[in-house]
């Protein structure tokens, strides 16, 4: 709200979606350029952030000078270690870091412009929870605002629409999967196809504020399908972005291989 920031205009979202999809991306063939933004939850690191990470660590009692894993988190850090090794090594993800709502426009236009030329080889999944409203730059104060002031008056702006351009003029021929969150279940397709219609694109996943982690329906021109964690896989910590990409990706072979 300030051009030295103190205060800002924000949503619930901390990335999670996005970070998960990354890896069950790469797990079905797929090389990633990940746009994230500052202090948002990353892909393979999501797994032991903060206090998780610290509690699995040790100091060797022999040697103060050592620190090691603990035995017991072995078997849940290997495998993920071994998936990230892999990453590294063939060069499957690429992560571009950006703060502002500005920064994130721009970053993703840049990105669809340099990727046209791989056709419908690209598939674009726009996870991120970009906001409705802004504050214009010439709008914000410089410095902070000050209380004794008394109450702020704050105007609120549309934030421009970025699915037009992209799927018209930056990344025309790409495989494009938008997201719509809503709080009631009475419009959430309806606002999806709305999207369809107005912007053209391939698919709208749509999910419920409250049941986002355990139910998404995916919304095309042709039909509605709904993917839904099972008790068991609750149960067994499966993350519903398993089944959402398995089917994005399958579906984004076919639209390929019918030379869309």
């Amino acid at each position: 709200m300030e051009h030295n920031t103190v205060r800002f205009v924000d949503n619930f979202s901390a990335g999670t979606r996005g970070a998960s999809s990354v890896e069950y991306f790469v797990e079905q063939g797929y090389a990633v350029l990940f746009v994230y933004r500052n202090n948002s939850i990353r892909p393979y690191i999501r797994h032991f952030s903060g206090a998780t990470f610290l509690d699995c660590l040790q100091v060797s009692a022999d040697n103060p000078d050592t620190i090691s894993v603990k035995p017991e988190v072995v078997p849940k850090l290997r495998p993920i270690l071994d998936r990230y090794a892999r990453v590294k090594r063939d060069s499957l993800l690429l992560s571009v870091e950006f703060t502002t709502l500005a920064e994130y426009l721009w970053l993703l236009r840049t990105v669809c412009e340099s990727l046209q030329d791989e056709g419908n080889r690209v598939l674009l999944y726009l996870a991120a929870a970009v906001a409705d409203f802004y504050i214009p730059a010439d709008q914000m104060p410089e410095h902070k605002m000050q209380s004794g002031d008394g109450p702020p008056v704050i105007s609120l702006q549309l934030v421009p629409k970025m699915l037009s351009p992209l799927t018209s003029v930056w990344s025309p021929r790409a495989f494009v999967v938008s997201f719509k969150l809503e709080t009631d279940p009475n419009i959430l397709v309806k606002k999806a196809r709305a999207a369809l219609d107005k912007y053209h694109h391939k698919l709208v996943i749509g999910n419920l504020l409250h049941t986002r982690k355990h139910q998404v329906i995916l919304v095309s021109a042709e039909a509605e399908v709904p993917i839904t964690l099972s008790e068991e896989d609750k149960a067994s910590g499966v993350e519903i972005e398993k089944y959402l990409v398995q089917e994005v990706t399958r579906r984004h072979e076919a639209f390929r291989s019918d030379g869309k």
